[in-house]
């Protein structure tokens, strides 16, 4: 069959892909930057890309006509502060560009709702439902609650928490309830919802065994890990607080934090399980959805993960629109030096960020991240994906990959920390010497005041980077 993938940059579509092709389909990505779009090259005779933005109707025309089956995969949560509005306006025009194909079928993955009082984020989901049920094709949607995998939103949060955290003093939303799924069952139910005629027209929860509290959750989490925490609720915590004291301890941006309390406000538990003997599935346990991320994480084999989502930052760009670094108006600190050995730069510069760190003065880039924090960015808490590969669109740190060829020696990185200005940082390896650019395009006074402010630390922290970069030591 021929498949539209909506969202394959994202989460649950990088995931999906491959597992498609291995069943034999051929598979149309949609994608708004083409430049993002990495799929493994063992694939990409089975896949096709176009290029559309599901807000603009007229680039929908490049979706072919003779598909068989879409998925849609795509969530606005916390990238604008009208997301319920820009979330309506995608599904809409989705659904009226695919009625013009010969799909069959499309699939959503949606959350549960089966409360009458829905956050605002649900809602949305509920309402996305609604727009595309309305189409000339079978709709099926699948209702999903906290979503157990490496590099999942929440498996990450969980992960923050209990890992930096050994005394814990939470909100009173940490009593609700909630059916977690692991990843695995969510690409189970995917796949195997295709072409079933019996999930036509409907909609179903999917969950796996457990139930439990945020709370269980959180603590299950430490068991796994051996870990001694402890948990205290208290009922005074606003909204508000929440969201600060979720943003300051785990990886996630202020805006997605206030959704996700918003959300966790609401109970989460599946209605019933029909799916489960529809299509003989029979989800495993929380534990064992750890278990199972742990060992991704272990075997540095987290295939995708939500921070390399633009929803972990508050840029939402396109890599290939900011691939040329400016001249004009900038300042840049340049370094040139000839390294020792090609293949142990390069490994270096592969590997920078995250768990590696910055090779030199690592506790200033630390101490940057938290300044970060503070003023409503990143940090550094996102860390990177995976220790040795990077995509276009990964984040790394409070950076964003916007090219990345190994082959050509060439890595450029796009800051998302909060700046009066605009900040790339560059590493080329070209006849035998690595170049290294930092570009700073200030905002106005402000912007060049910060410059000044910071170049005395410039001088030592850039230039012992290059020098660790180049040096014959791994």
């Amino acid at each position: 069959m021929k498949i539209l993938l909506t969202g394959a940059t994202g989460y649950i579509g990088k995931r999906i892909l491959p597992i498609l092709i291995g069943k034999g389909h051929h598979v149309v990505c949609c994608v708004r930057d083409p430049d993002r779009f990495n799929p493994p090259q063992s694939i990409r005779e089975n896949v096709s890309v176009i290029q559309a933005d599901l807000l603009d109707k007229d680039s929908l025309g490049a979706i072919p006509k003779d598909i068989d089956a879409a998925y849609y995969l795509v969530h606005s949560m916390a990238t604008s502060a009208d997301y319920q509005k820009m979330e309506e306006d995608c599904a809409t025009n989705f659904r009226d560009a695919v009625e013009k194909t010969s799909v069959k079928q499309v699939i959503y993955l949606s959350g549960i709702v089966n409360e009458n009082n829905l956050s605002k984020h649900l809602a949305s989901r509920l309402n996305v439902e609604n727009k595309l049920s309305e189409g000339s094709y079978h709709f099926t949607s699948l209702r999903a609650g906290i979503i157990i995998g490496s590099g999942s939103a929440s498996f990450e949060i969980i992960r923050d928490l209990v890992e930096k955290l050994p005394v814990m003093i939470a909100p009173k939303w940490l009593s609700t309830r909630c059916q977690p799924v692991g990843i695995s069952d969510v690409l189970v139910f995917l796949t195997k919802t295709l072409m079933k005629k019996e999930t036509f027209n409907q909609s179903f929860d999917i969950g796996g065994p457990d139930i439990l509290t945020y709370k269980e959750m959180l603590l299950g989490y430490s068991d796994a890990r051996e870990l001694d925490r402890k948990i205290y609720t208290i009922p005074v915590m606003t909204a508000r607080l929440s969201s600060y004291w979720l943003y300051f301890v785990s990886s996630t941006t202020y805006k997605l934090a206030s959704s996700l309390v918003d959300s966790m406000k609401v109970e989460v538990v599946c209605a019933n399980d029909d799916i489960n003997h529809i299509l003989d599935v029979q989800p495993i346990s929380y534990h064992e959805a750890l278990r199972k991320a742990f060992q991704k994480i272990e075997n540095n084999d987290v295939l995708s993960s939500w921070k390399d989502a633009s929803v972990s930052s508050d840029f939402h760009i396109n890599p290939s629109d900011f691939i040329q670094v400016p001249d004009f108006g900038c300042f840049k600190d340049k370094r040139r030096k000839t390294y020792i050995d090609r293949e142990v730069c390069l490994d270096k510069v592969w590997s920078i960020g995250g768990e590696t760190g910055w090779y030199y003065a690592t506790f200033l880039w630390k101490i940057r991240g938290v300044i970060d924090k503070f003023y409503g960015g990143v940090g550094l808490r996102r860390g990177r994906t995976n220790l040795y590969r990077i995509d276009v669109g990964d984040s790394l740190d409070f950076w964003r990959v916007l090219y990345a060829n190994r082959e050509e020696g060439r890595l450029l990185l796009y800051a998302e920390m909060k700046l009066p200005g605009e900040a790339w940082l560059e590493f080329k390896l070209q006849d035998g010497a690595l170049i290294q650019s930092a570009t700073f395009r200030p905002t106005g006074l402000l912007g060049r005041l910060y410059w000044y402010s910071v170049l005395p630390f410039h001088v030592f922290i850039f230039q012992g980077l290059i020098n660790k970069l180049t040096s014959e030591n791994l």
